[in-house]
């Protein structure tokens, strides 16, 4: 798991970096090569190297490394600005799913229902996250929220700043979170059919990120109010480690 996370976060930095958008791109798609590389059996950057044994014991998809790779590529290319509701799906399935995908087998949970749940849990946390960052990720000149939610409530600028500014925002967010709230609903559903143990990682997952959308709901997502950060802290996180343990 620290492989995959060191793999994860090493991609996810590029997107976030401060180069310009064509050496981010640049570098991404050396990480593509490192990724071939790594199932051709001949990897070369230690963080490459360190996921060879985890690919052989847990039989880790190449697609699945790619994936998390094209996600931060949507990132980059600027495609993350009012998306369709099917370009997010794609997002959340690449930029969160993906990362469940390589976990799942890690944590011993079967493959088909470990499946199942990469998909709705990802796209819970990651449909949190959006709601989490939407200051930040407007800053960056990034709009997560889909056009037709935008639409639906009357907003016609795709600015990133200015749908900050309107106040049928909130809406826009509400819809958002209900999106979220079914996922983690159906990723409720399939934990308890797993094994205790092997699905004991992601119970805690869910239950610290469940926290944090009813801390953001409770907030609520008003112009004024939005820019508020909030977080689960570590009190929070170990009462619900120790629930979700028991």
């Amino acid at each position: 798991m620290f492989a995959v996370y060191a793999f994860c976060r090493a991609v996810d930095d590029i997107a976030d970096g401060v180069e310009s958008r064509l050496e981010k791109a640049r570098v991404l798609a050396a990480w593509r090569d490192e990724v071939g590389d790594l199932f051709l059996g001949k990897p070369t950057p230690p963080a490459m190297i360190v996921l060879i044994p985890a690919v052989g014991r847990f039989n880790l998809r190449q697609d699945d490394f790619l994936a998390v790779i094209e996600a931060m590529e949507m990132d980059v290319a600027g495609r993350m600005v009012a998306p369709s509701l099917n370009e997010l799906d794609l997002y959340c399935a690449r930029a969160a799913g993906a990362v469940g995908m390589l976990s799942a087998p890690i944590f011993g949970l079967p493959q088909g229902v470990g499946k199942a749940l990469a998909r709705s849990l990802g796209h819970a946390l990651q449909l949190t996250n959006v709601l989490r960052d939407l200051t930040k990720d407007a800053a960056a000149g990034r709009l997560y929220l889909p056009e037709e939610f935008l639409a639906r409530h009357g907003i016609s600028t795709r600015s990133p700043q200015a749908v900050m500014a309107e106040r049928a925002v909130a809406r826009v967010c509400d819809d958002i979170a209900a999106l979220a709230d079914g996922h983690y609903r159906t990723a409720r559903r399939l934990i308890e059919s797993c094994p205790k143990g092997s699905a004991r990682p992601a119970r805690i997952i869910l239950a610290v990120y469940e926290r944090l959308l009813a801390k953001l709901k409770a907030r609520g997502f008003t112009p004024g109010g939005i820019i508020q950060p909030v977080r689960v802290n570590r009190y929070e996180k170990l009462f619900l480690v120790l629930r979700a343990c028991l």
